[in-house]
């Protein structure tokens, strides 16, 4: 204990603050309600904040300036997307699923919400959407697990095994204890702390590089091909990655967010925050990629941890550059983002077993009292059998969370874009969008046809089910219909 450092001292006040946001949240966590959806209480700022941690997971600060150092400007497609696919997502999903959601018997979950929005008396939307998301999120959960034990591993130089427990501790018992508001008060504390960390190292980098026109010159004159928009891409690889973007708008965790906010009229501002801090965190990350670039050329003897894996450089950066106070701040701000996305995870995966299954199919009676218990209890099965998952860092399994994100965009994307904007869809649109939607996305990544990423067929295909099934099959009920025009009306009085 005699050694502790800055960086052991930093992550333990982090952690530990994170904990007491937690037990802070238990006092005000009294119904299911609470829990999944913090009694849909969330003003603009937290709800901003919260939409981009739970989005924005250790890729931010691992994967994307790793992708940016080793191949330069050509890998900022990504980013593109992803900003306009997010700004659509705030500009035209979030208002109309704040109201429709509330109009639809109050849906806690966006399962819930297809089961009522359709009046899905078969509850196969309900039972559908419930297993897409576990799956997906139990994978999704797992990689989180894994890059948290990386970083633990990295920084602390401990094994694996343990790493694995000591990431994943935290997050767990602040999501358990806590629920939603835990997790969104969490994630305002570490959406700032994310911010801070990519706004400053950038900066500091140019700095001691001599300016950025200094910079520049070393990056071009490292490889010209650095500062090449199109080097060594294609105009479908170009698509696909900007086709990231049509993935918000089937992401649960996100959507949830979006639900939660206290009234519509939290949305427009909550979006202009959101959309800031998204723009600034995405270049600052870039940033730190690009002119790591021109730090390291300068000193090469520095450069050895970054060449054996681009994804440390902003690790290397943190360490080289800053106070050993400073860098612990900065290195706490990969597990804030890690921490985030995963929590949200596991909260959504504990909403879909307690709501959808248990209540929807064995206590429909069930007391709050006895609700909140079982979404604790889920919350620490799903986090169990994540840690399984994780144990083995080069199991298969973890391979698939490169097409969890087009599964979750293609399943579910067109189905909340139809029901909020199509009248006439109907049970059987939203069912064949769903199962085309996920079929797509599996099949078409077997095949790899075109070098296509998945997400674009996938939402093709299902938005055309969707629209063939709904037409074809018995029209929308009359009830239907007027919570749709209800919903238009309240939207127009609104302004949204």
């Amino acid at each position: 204990m005699g050694n502790l450092s800055p960086l052991h001292i930093t992550f333990a006040i982090y952690i530990l603050g994170m904990v007491g946001i937690g037990f802070a949240a238990w006092r005000y966590t009294n119904s299911l309600d609470d829990y999944i959806l913090g009694g849909r209480s969330l003003g603009s700022f937290v709800t901003a904040m919260s939409a981009g941690a739970s989005d924005m997971s250790g890729w931010l600060l691992l994967g994307l300036p790793g992708a940016l150092y080793a191949s330069g400007v050509s890998e900022s497609w990504i980013a593109i997307g992803l900003i306009i696919g997010a700004w659509c997502n705030w500009k035209y999903v979030a208002g109309p699923l704040r109201v429709y959601t509330e109009r639809t018997h109050n849906a806690l979950t966006l399962p819930e919400y297809f089961t009522h929005r359709f009046e899905d008396g078969s509850r196969l939307l309900r039972v559908f959407s419930a297993l897409v998301i576990l799956v997906f999120f139990a994978i999704y959960a797992a990689s989180g697990i894994v890059a948290g034990a990386r970083l633990f591993e990295a920084v602390f130089h401990v094994p694996y095994a343990q790493a694995l427990w000591v990431g994943a501790a935290a997050t767990i018992l602040y999501t358990l204890v806590g629920g939603f508001l835990a997790v969104s008060w969490t994630d305002t504390v570490q959406a700032s702390l994310m911010i801070f960390a990519l706004v400053l190292t950038p900066v500091v980098v140019i700095l001691s590089c001599g300016g950025v026109s200094a910079s520049m010159a070393v990056i071009e004159q490292a490889n010209p091909a650095n500062v090449d928009f199109f080097k060594g891409t294609t105009f479908v690889g170009i698509v696909s990655l900007m086709a990231w973007g049509l993935g918000y708008f089937g992401q649960p965790h996100i959507l949830a967010r979006f639900m939660a906010a206290d009234s519509i009229k939290s949305i427009p501002a909550a979006r202009r925050i959101g959309m800031t801090w998204m723009v600034l965190c995405l270049f600052g990350a870039m940033a730190v990629g690009f002119f790591g670039i021109a730090y390291f050329t300068g000193h090469p003897d520095q450069a050895g941890m970054v060449k054996e894996n681009p994804e440390r450089v902003f690790i290397s950066l943190s360490e080289l550059l800053f106070n050993p106070w400073i860098a612990g701040v900065l290195l706490s701000a990969i597990l804030a983002a890690i921490m985030s996305t995963l929590s949200c995870q596991l909260l959504v995966c504990s909403s879909a077993l307690t709501e959808d299954f248990y209540k929807g199919f064995f206590r429909k009676d069930a007391g709050q009292k006895e609700l909140v218990w079982v979404g604790r209890l889920t919350v620490l099965l799903v986090s169990l059998l994540a840690i399984w998952l994780a144990s083995d860092p080069d199991s298969r399994v973890l391979g698939l969370v490169s097409y969890a994100w087009a599964g979750f965009g293609a399943a579910f994307g067109p189905v909340v874009l139809f029901s909020l904007g199509w009248k006439r869809m109907t049970r059987i649109g939203a069912l064949a969008g769903m199962l085309v939607g996920a079929a797509t996305v599996l099949i078409w990544k077997q095949g790899g046809w075109f070098g296509l990423y998945e997400i674009i067929p996938g939402s093709l295909f299902a938005s055309l089910a969707i629209i063939g099934a709904s037409l074809l099959g018995p029209p929308p009920s009359p009830a239907m219909l007027k919570t749709f025009d209800d919903v238009k009306d309240e939207l127009r009085q609104a302004g949204g």
